[in-house]
């Protein structure tokens, strides 16, 4: 018996259709090479068609230095044409990158930004009479500047991050450097006035907490009235407390510098990381602490979720107005040391309004770091480094209108979040009030 067995020509049989993947429309986001086109256009036209032709000249140590480094002096115009060509070739590579459907990298943003930074300030002090500026010392001191926007930033990421948006920031600060002051005066104390410094941005973010958290009350029309209550009673206090009283309660004591020796003298990082006063030491520590809090423990992964996916974050056993409440508390503690800062170690004494519209910049701050402590950091030392241009300029005399130059640190903040930023998406359940169904 033989059985015949018929091979089929896999070739020979009818091909099945294949299912066909929806196209998908690729959203490009052109603001962050249109900025760069801008700004690229701008260095020409400044740094290179309209340099000065003299060179400035940076001085990096001084003579009492360990170490002693030669002065770094740059010719303006090959520094601008180069400067120029290299922010050109970074705006080409934005727009290939934006029309491929692919985002502008941080990184990319960040070298624009330097480039810019640098042709400008090279640019501006070559043109000034004196062209020669301390550089070490013009970093330093917007270390020393930043300061406070770096608290504040901190305390935006760590309530952002838990779904709060946090505009209560300048209120904070500004409570903290009122209450610093008064009590600092009276104890004779500038710890003791840290402490109620951290008390007094707790006490706003109590506010901040119930009204957003339990009363379900918008976020952002509860920050600003916070703001506008802390300024309206520090002002009204000052004009009839302080003022009358100003030997007894607003002469706050200080925090004094405590320099590390050999370490200290170390050019450029010296001054700036190992002679600091317990605010500025426990600045960087604080930033360290929520980088690895954040993304490094358990805590913060329940933090990061609360922020992103609260109804998620319940079902699997977070307690989600806790983690918001305590966030938040937090937030404000670490705004209030910012606070402090004003009236125990920058100022003689507290003043109107004093923060000066910082805590809204601090907020930038967190939108340019994409609510990551270490980029809020840096943003918070860019704006400033902006804020101490405008005086170190001043003094050189420099062609830029004073104006312009009292302009700078807010030109800086719009630019930075408008175009170099790019599409920042924050933490998905910001600003969203959390309800059980």
């Amino acid at each position: 018996m033989s059985h015949t067995v018929t091979a089929t020509d896999s070739r020979s049989e009818t091909p099945r259709p294949q299912a066909q993947t929806p196209e998908q429309d690729v959203v490009r986001h052109w603001n962050t090479p249109i900025v760069f086109a801008v700004f690229t256009l701008v260095s020409l036209l400044l740094f290179t068609l309209n340099a000065s032709g003299k060179s400035a000249t940076f001085r990096i140590s001084t003579p009492n230095d360990a170490v002693h480094i030669p002065d770094l002096v740059a010719p303006t115009v090959p520094v601008g044409w180069v400067i120029t060509l290299l922010m050109a070739a970074l705006t080409v590579w934005a727009f290939v990158s934006v029309s491929r459907g692919r985002n502008v990298a941080g990184w990319q943003a960040a070298l624009f930004a330097l480039l810019l930074v640098a042709g400008f300030l090279v640019w501006v002090v070559g043109s000034a009479q004196n062209t020669s500026v301390f550089l070490t010392g013009l970093i330093a001191g917007s270390f020393v500047l930043a300061v406070p926007l770096i608290f504040g930033s901190m305390a935006g990421v760590l309530s952002e991050r838990a779904g709060v948006v946090n505009i209560a920031i300048e209120g904070q600060l500004l409570a903290g450097a009122f209450t610093a002051a008064v009590v600092s005066s009276i104890t004779d104390s500038p710890w003791a006035g840290l402490l109620a410094a951290v008390v007094a941005g707790v006490l706003v973010s109590v506010l901040l907490a119930v009204f957003s958290i339990k009363y379900l009350v918008n976020q952002v029309i509860v920050g600003v009235v916070l703001n506008v209550l802390v300024a309206g009673l520090t002002s009204f206090l000052f004009s009839t407390v302080l003022a009358p009283n100003s030997s007894t309660l607003n002469s706050p004591s200080h925090f004094t510098s405590i320099r590390i020796p050999v370490l200290a003298d170390i050019p450029i990082i010296g001054p700036i990381l190992f002679d600091q006063t317990v605010l500025g030491y426990g600045m960087y520590l604080i930033v360290a602490a929520l980088y690895i809090g954040l993304f490094h423990t358990k805590w913060g992964l329940r933090v990061r979720a609360v922020g992103e996916h609260p109804k998620a974050a319940d079902t699997v056993g977070i307690k989600v107005l806790r983690t918001r409440y305590i966030n938040v508390l937090l937030a404000g503690a670490i705004a209030g040391m910012g606070g402090a800062f004003f009236t125990l170690v920058s100022s003689s004494s507290f003043s109107k309004e004093m923060t000066a519209g910082q805590g809204f910049i601090a907020l930038a701050a967190v939108i340019f770091g994409r609510w990551n402590p270490i980029g809020a950091f840096f943003a918070a030392l860019l704006f400033g480094f902006a804020t101490n241009l405008q005086y170190v300029l001043a003094i050189l005399g420099t062609p830029v209108p004073s104006q312009f130059m009292a302009m700078l640190p807010y030109l800086v903040t719009v630019f930075a979040v408008a175009g170099l930023v790019g599409r920042s998406r924050g933490p998905a359940a910001a600003g969203t009030p959390y309800t059980k169904e």
